[in-house]
């Protein structure tokens, strides 16, 4: 190819799996990831939101998923996120609901509802105490039953994924996506040999050599580059004021633990004040009672 390419950028992610030419692409992506999850294979999408070139040249703003729907109604969204965020997740799982929901109009009975199915590639880490690249999210109760299908959401970490050998078509999506931009177009490694990834490979090329597609294509990864570096700056700012509140926690509990230190200092002073007074106090009793007796038997020697 003239340029290499990463499938990764959204303008080329969506031109893969969110255009209408490509649309045998996105059939064959949903029935690798979702698998054995539905009942029966897709066989057929309508695309929601296809792909346009010009509204990547005009907007940066452009809504890049890919929104697709099935013959018998089912729902499918499909995102490349390169950047995470504290809030991601919440994202994730609100567009979620929101695509679901919106199969409802007013006056609608609930029969209507249809499984959604949402599936984010991301391109940094989000899930930091599992090591596992592959996460399906879907409703069941804690013993693992389900009593409704509502559909799933997919979270799939590229960077986690590393695998030797291609055992399947969904680690077939994923190693392309990965390390799709390394990729030689006269000399395709052995995984890559199959009709989708070659037309997959035809769509990188477009990008690669058409000069307005490139042009698109370097301005998303511009627009991507100047986001990271908002991202970055913007983590730095967070952390300067996590670990200042950090200092400040620390400065907050060290100078407790002296007020409580004082206070049991001063505690312990005090009981021993009470146990001295205590003390005095039974040793005048004692000589008080003495002095008494020796008075009674002063008393009883004189009688005598």
């Amino acid at each position: 190819m003239k340029h290499a390419i990463d499938p990764k950028i959204d303008c080329v992610f969506k031109a893969l799996l969110g255009s209408d030419s490509n649309q045998a692409l996105l059939i064959h992506f949903l029935n690798a990831i979702l698998g054995e999850e539905l009942k029966t294979p897709v066989v057929g999408v309508t695309i929601i939101n296809p792909y346009n070139e010009r509204e990547f040249l005009s907007d940066k703003l452009s809504i890049v998923d890919v929104k697709a729907r099935d013959a018998a109604g089912c729902l499918y969204q499909v995102e490349i996120q390169l950047l995470t965020h504290p809030d991601l997740l919440g994202r994730i799982f609100y567009t979620w609901a929101d695509l679901y929901s919106s199969q409802l109009q007013n006056g609608d009975q609930y029969d209507l509802l249809k499984p959604t199915y949402s599936i984010w590639l991301l391109g940094e880490n989000l899930l930091r105490d599992t090591a596992e690249y592959a996460h399906n999210f879907c409703m069941r109760d804690v013993n693992g039953w389900s009593c409704f299908n509502a559909g799933s959401v997919w979270l799939l970490e590229l960077n986690k994924f590393d695998v030797g050998q291609i055992d399947n078509e969904q680690q077939r999506w994923l190693k392309f996506f990965k390390d799709g931009e390394q990729l030689d177009t006269e000399l395709l490694p052995s995984w890559m040999e199959t009709t989708e990834m070659r037309q997959a490979m035809t769509t990188l090329r477009t990008f690669s050599e058409k000069e307005q597609a490139y042009h698109v294509y370097q301005a998303r990864q511009n627009y991507l580059r100047v986001q990271r570096s908002i991202q970055i700056e913007m983590d730095k700012l967070r952390t300067g004021q996590e670990l200042a509140l950090a200092r400040e926690a620390a400065a907050l509990a060290e100078s407790e633990r002296e007020r409580l230190a004082k206070e049991s200092a001063l505690a312990e002073s005090e009981q021993e004040r009470l146990a001295k007074e205590s003390a005095l106090q039974r040793e005048a009793a004692a000589l008080a009672e003495l002095a008494q007796l020796k008075a009674q038997l002063a008393g009883n020697a004189q009688k005598e």
